[in-house]
């Protein structure tokens, strides 16, 4: 076809056969005739982006029972990640997508469960609802603290994090998830110096009743139970015209670590709570609104790092629990106009999470002998804007344009206590700080296809920040050279991120391309200390990252496979870390320029006899340079929190039962290399070098689904994380092992 219109789904229509068509015809037309023997039919999702789907299957929703000869792994999926409905095999990027189907095969609850299913993505293990993402060996450290995170996390399209760490959604009724690796500054701006991690929720469905209930009990060696219960529905209230999407759920995850020192067991359990409601108006033929709100709150009782010296146990004075409270309310509203399509999203969110730390060892807020706790507590209100104009024609010049403003308010109060000898709590250390950041962009993107095949796209950026922050600090007298002061700090920060991509599309549907991208974040102030702090470490300056890369997306074997790769080499200057002082307060500061150079590499494989086998691989070396000389330590050589090589596996295997019945084996594994936990030589740990593994089976019919499942098979205690206390991880070696062998069944009904 010469219509430039992207067709996702082939492989419905069979396995080899080819058709062609000579004359001019409309794209419907075009289609009737192509299609009119075929087992499969099509859907126009837009104006240059087709779905083919199994015959009488366009809008239903997939059933539980899959044929074994459908692709389960290598599927052809339309992704948003452009701003735009595209086919991911079209895209100039590396962008891979875990559809609905692959997360409800193995299970994925949560962000940190699909890491190991796409290329490049790891994820931290300081526990739940505190991780950091990180993607394509682009770690700006292991700590959480004031820098912008370095992955943009999305839901639907809303972003959803600034500094914070993830909120670590659990992903119920979810449509899929698009990961787009590399610099991605010139659409998504300021944050997404990594990459883009997006879910992307299901839409209520305007014509038909639909919903389903799962529940899931699993048991950890040397643990307590875990326990997960969600369900959804989604019920037009006015045919054709308004539906309304609820999904909830509960999620308790029982502890396995017990503390030796008051005798309590099991004191690690995790309980998540949370829903969403969406409702979706179809107001004209060509005007669509909708109504999203989610919310979750996550309780965590005690933290998971352990002293190898005492064992898989837990020794600590008190409970070093967090709390991660996340609220979410978005409008979209998407239409067009002739031929131009316009979409706005305005969506806010609020924020808390709240941490405890035993401060007993930094000697600073407390005597020997005595207790010390440290409390942070973080409250986040973000109001967001992005308005959106795209060209609707699918010629040879296509173009979209959008404006972007932003407004976040964070306040975070600390202290720092202890318990005296008497028995009273004195309150030694306490920080009153406020931030304001503003934020407006101009960005666009066009492209132009030159010739037979080939594509160039232009696109960038152009944004302002103004950040804010002021502080008071009260510091108890005793403490030497401590001082209370009031401090007020503003900038402001202004640039252009560009992005140009070359591309080269082939008649059996691979693509090769070239890109060169940008990535950026604004500075900031620090405040946080018990004493004034020096001019050079008041403040962190801006970094930018630039990324170079050549990649190419092949499908083979008509269709059977499918390969991603991608080479690149980025420059990362005046990058922005957290660290953390001697006393174990937090600060932010460039640490110097750094050079990666990495191969990522995604291949899956479909067999006709119901196998299906995905791999993916990301290896990476990284050189610093040019080391700041306020950082506090020798420099490493190295980004932390990064291996050499990590990579993952998934299998699926299927084969149909009597009756509307199939069972299907899944297994997958991942590999996490060797790495260290900070920038600072003389205070890394190393980590990492493990497998995660996780088996299940499962007999599924149209609407019932049993399953059994083994995740750490092989009962595996690896080090996954070296750090879980600001006030001891240079002093005494903490580690955080893999969850003990769990064993779980799984039911669900869906109608």
């Amino acid at each position: 076809m010469q219509a430039n219109v992207s067709i996702v789904g082939t492989s419905a229509c069979g396995r080899g056969g080819r058709v062609e068509l000579l004359g001019r015809y409309s794209l419907s037309q075009a289609l009737e005739r192509l299609l009119a023997d075929a087992p499969c039919q099509y859907r126009i999702v837009d104006a240059r982006t087709v779905r083919i789907t199994a015959a009488a299957a366009a809008e239903a929703p997939p059933p539980a029972r899959l044929p074994a000869d459908q692709p389960m792994l290598v599927s052809e999926l339309v992704v948003t990640a452009a701003k735009r409905p595209a086919s991911l095999d079209l895209l100039p990027a590396g962008v891979s997508a875990i559809s609905r189907e692959q997360i409800a095969v193995t299970g994925a609850a949560d962000v940190g469960q699909t890491v190991g299913q796409v290329a490049g993505v790891l994820t931290t293990n300081l526990g739940p609802g505190r991780d950091k993402l990180l993607i394509r060996g682009l770690s700006d450290g292991a700590f959480t603290g004031r820098a912008r995170s370095t992955v943009s996390t999305y839901l639907d399209e809303a972003p959803i994090n600034y500094n914070a760490p993830d909120p670590d959604l659990r992903l119920v009724d979810v449509e899929r998830i698009e990961v787009v690796r590399g610099p991605q500054g010139a659409l998504y701006g300021s944050g997404a110096v990594s990459g883009i991690y997006r879910i992307i929720t299901r839409q209520p469905d305007l014509d038909s009743l639909e919903g389903g209930l799962a529940g899931t009990l699993a048991l950890t060696k040397d643990g307590e139970p875990s326990r997960e219960v969600e369900g959804y529905l989604s019920v037009p209230l006015a045919a054709g015209h308004a539906a309304l999407r609820i999904a909830a759920y509960h999620d308790y995850r029982g502890g396995y670590l017990d503390d030796t020192r008051t005798g309590e067991k099991d004191v690690d359990q995790t309980v998540r709570n949370g829903g969403r409601l969406a409702l979706r108006l179809r107001v004209s033929d060509d005007w669509e609104m909708n109504l999203r709100a989610a919310t979750q709150h996550l309780r965590t009782k005690d933290a998971q790092y352990i002293f190898p010296a005492m064992g898989v146990r837990r020794v600590s004075p008190f409970r070093e629990g967090h709390d991660n409270d996340f609220s979410h309310a978005a409008l979209s509203l998407a239409g067009r106009v002739g031929e131009i399509e316009l979409s706005s999203s305005t969506a806010y969110v609020h924020h808390t999470f709240t941490s405890q730390y035993d401060a007993s060892e930094a000697g600073v807020f407390n005597r020997p002998g005595e207790t010390g706790a440290y409390l942070e507590n973080t409250r986040v209100n973000m109001l967001v804007e992005d308005l959106l104009i795209r060209s609707g024609s699918g010629g040879r010049f296509n173009w979209l344009a959008g404006a972007f403003g932003s407004l976040t308010l964070e306040r975070s109060p600390s202290e720092a206590n202890f318990v005296s000898a008497a028995g009273r709590t004195v309150t030694t250390y306490e920080e009153f700080r406020k931030d304001r950041l503003e934020e407006a962009a101009l960005y666009g993107e066009a492209d132009y296809a030159f010739a037979d095949g080939w594509k160039a796209t232009l696109g960038g950026r152009l944004f302002r920040s103004r950040v804010r922050t002021s502080a008071e600090i009260e510091v108890a007298p005793g403490i030497p050279l401590a001082r209370s002061r009031v401090v007020g700090y503003a900038r402001s920060f202004d640039g252009f991120s560009p992005k140009l991509a070359l591309q080269r599309a082939f008649a059996n549907g691979s693509l090769a391309y070239a890109l060169v991208s940008e990535g950026y974040r604004p500075g900031g102030f620090n405040t946080a200390g018990v004493t004034y702090l020096r001019q050079e470490r008041t403040f962190f300056q801006p970094d930018r990252l630039r990324n170079y890369e050549i990649g190419a997306k092949l499908r083979l074997f008509e269709g059977r496979m499918a390969l991603r790769s991608a080479v690149y080499y980025d420059e990362w200057n005046d990058i922005q870390t957290d660290q953390y002082r001697p006393t174990g307060l937090s600060y932010t500061t460039n640490v110097g320029d750094a050079r990666i150079v990495g191969l990522e590499t995604e291949v899956g494989y479909d067999w006709d006899f119901g196998l299906s086998v995905q791999v993916n691989a990301l290896l990476t070396d990284s050189r610093l340079a040019n080391p700041n000389p306020n950082f506090t330590g020798p420099v490493a050589e190295e980004l932390p929190g990064i291996p050499a090589a990590s990579g993952g596996v998934v299998a699926v295997y299927q084969r149909p039962l009597p009756g509307t019945f199939v069972m299907r084996f899944v297994g997958e594994a991942s590999y996490v290399g060797r790495s260290s936990i900070s920038f600072d030589a003389a205070a890394t740990r190393r980590m990492g070098d493990y497998v995660r593994a996780k088996i299940s089976a499962e007999v599924a019919s149209d609407i019932w689904t049993a399953a059994v499942f083994v995740s750490n098979p092989l009962d595996d205690d690896s080090d996954t994380f070296a750090y879980g206390n600001p006030f001891s991880f240079r002093a005494v070696r903490q580690v955080t092992p893999q969850r003990p062998r769990t064993v779980g069944v799984r039911l669900a009904a869906n109608f």
